[in-house]
């Protein structure tokens, strides 16, 4: 009993151990491609939007990029996940954000948004948690955002979106182990 207890036991850290390893190569490609992607997006509002607007950068892209160049092969990382998942909850958080505008309900548009952008999400099965901080953005970011209304899921989330796939296309596919989307699956 006790030898089979120390032999399942190894059995378990070895597979666990397994599953944890990442190659160093597969690290560098992720940095690479996570790297150029928010750094396109960074370059651009520093040099052609006013310095003080930061409306191109989202915290949000940040999420999307440790999925898109960190763990290509998940569904949430896919293209029609990424795209679909941050324009629709863009388009719900500003939409509540519009039909609840009072400071005194931002703490229920928020949740309103959020939730709501995870139900849309779950029926058009385009789920990337990312999208639920997009919504939260349009309700509880700064003036400057909600003074873009609609205009906040074309930019910065729709162009944001589209750079940084642009990008995921070009450098998750250069070295011949990585695949992006996966299957060669695009929608």
């Amino acid at each position: 009993m006790k030898h089979r207890i120390k032999r399942t036991y190894r059995i378990a850290r070895y597979v666990i151990y397994r599953e944890t390893l990442v190659d160093g190569k597969d690290m560098a490609w992720s940095f690479l491609g996570a790297f150029l992607g928010v750094g396109l997006i960074g370059f651009i509002n520093h040099f052609w939007l006013p310095a003080r607007d930061n409306l191109f950068v989202l915290g949000s892209f940040g999420a999307s990029a440790v999925l898109i160049y960190g763990h290509t092969l998940s569904p949430l990382a896919q293209p029609r996940n990424v795209m679909g998942g941050h324009l629709l909850s863009a388009l719900i958080g500003v939409t509540v954000c519009t039909l609840l505008p009072s400071p005194e309900l931002e703490w229920l548009a928020g949740a309103l948004a959020v939730a709501s952008s995870i139900v849309v999400m779950q029926l058009t099965q385009t789920v990337h948690p990312p999208g639920g901080a997009t919504a939260l953005l349009a309700v509880a970011g700064s003036a400057k955002i909600r003074a873009l209304g609609f205009w906040y899921v074309l930019t910065p989330v729709g162009t944001g979106v589209f750079l940084l796939l642009l990008i995921a296309f070009i450098v998750n596919n250069i070295p011949g182990d990585r695949s992006y989307p996966r299957g060669g699956k695009w929608w």
